[in-house]
């Protein structure tokens, strides 16, 4: 076994470069996960053009890995339930699990916290911090979930976007039994609010896309979305067309996803019935956004802000996954080796044509 590790190491906006380092030494408290695949998703294409949330030092990108447990300390197993050869995910959080927010439960607003997975620098120690790598270190607070091994490792590697659907849609938007969802934003995660949504009983979904999206709202569709609507440019009013289907009832919940964009914010409040439920998450780039309140205080909407995934929705996404009720496979479009990071990113992005329309794009270390 090589005492190096390969991995893609970000050194500014549209770069990266491969290089290797020094295999941790793995004491009682710690471990090594062999990383199987990390899934990719938007804030990663943002990150890499530099538009947002970059290290301002090097860093191994990757906060959606998972892989096989390589080494584990004695102490580490036991707190984290898990032996040499099982199959782990990793939240890109890691909580000191001491202060009075992680003793709450509110681990995600840690303020003791130094490091995650995917964006902590090659400055600090052990290095390891990410899933661009052949391994990655586990530290001794890292939030840990154990998954099936005989799931397809792209599969698996869907517990991320998997958790934002379940926890956005149906924790956050609170989507119940014959509910009507409005999706606004065709992506991985909207197609997963739409599984999650199914699965927790909504009546109607409603999913827009843009022209482009069109094999994104196709696949809404197959998961069970009742109505995909195509806006933006030569497209449809979101709002008339939602009041059409509802009969002028409007939504109950709506799910804002589109990167950058500002009009769909206001497309969210005002497809919504008055008191209804507003989650926001998709990123900006912290842009100054129009925002008209009075739409806010008139309607009585309630507007929650999405901050990434919780442990109960990557637990309920995992299980879900594991269900093996949807086929998801059927998301997973592209595989990538380690070298090959770079055009991993430019592929869902775009940036790189592709014969096959990109929707869940996954860095396999070990694929030739």
């Amino acid at each position: 076994m090589s005492d190096l590790v390969r991995a893609a190491v970000q050194v500014g906006p549209k770069q990266i470069e491969m290089r290797e380092f020094r295999r941790p030494t793995i004491g009682p408290d710690d471990g090594l996960i062999r990383v199987e695949a990390n899934g990719i998703c938007g804030s990663d294409v943002e990150t890499y053009r530099g538009h947002m949330g970059m290290n301002s030092k090097p860093f191994i990108p990757g906060h959606e890995p998972m892989g096989i447990v390589e080494e584990i300390g004695e102490e580490a197993a036991k707190r984290f339930g898990v032996e040499p050869g099982d199959r782990v995910a990793l939240e890109v959080v890691v909580p000191c699990r001491a202060c009075a927010d992680c003793l709450t439960g509110r681990y995600q607003a840690c303020r003791n916290r130094k490091y995650g997975h995917g964006v902590t620098g090659i400055d600090v120690e052990p290095i390891l911090w990410g899933g661009f790598a052949e391994y990655m270190y586990l530290s001794p607070t890292s939030v840990v979930h154990k998954i099936d091994k005989t799931l397809p490792a792209e599969v698996a590697a869907m517990y991320n976007p998997m958790g934002a659907g379940v926890r956005w849609a149906v924790h956050l938007g609170e989507v119940g039994l014959g509910d009507t969802l409005v999706v606004l934003g065709a992506g991985q995660r909207g197609l997963m609010a739409v599984i999650a949504a199914k699965a927790a009983g909504a009546g109607k979904i409603i999913v827009t896309g843009l022209e482009s999206d069109a094999h994104k709202l196709a696949l809404a569709e197959e998961f069970g979305a009742d109505h995909t609507v195509v806006v933006g440019e030569g497209g449809q009013d979101i709002v008339e067309v939602v009041a059409d289907l509802t009969d002028g009832r409007m939504a109950d919940v709506a799910l804002e996803l589109t990167p950058m964009a500002a009009g769909p914010i206001t497309d969210a409040f005002k497809v919504v019935k008055h008191g209804g439920r507003v989650v926001l998450a998709g990123l900006k780039g912290h842009r100054e956004i129009p925002l008209v309140t009075d739409l806010i205080i008139n309607r009585a909407l309630s507007i929650k802000g999405a901050f990434g995934v919780d442990y109960r929705g990557y637990e309920e996404a995992i299980r879900l996954i594991e269900s093996r009720a949807f086929p998801l496979e059927r998301l997973h479009t592209h595989t990538f080796g380690l070298d090959d990071a770079a055009l991993a990113i430019d592929t869902l992005s775009g940036d790189a044509p592709s014969d096959v329309p990109p929707v869940h794009v996954s860095i396999h270390p070990n694929f030739a």
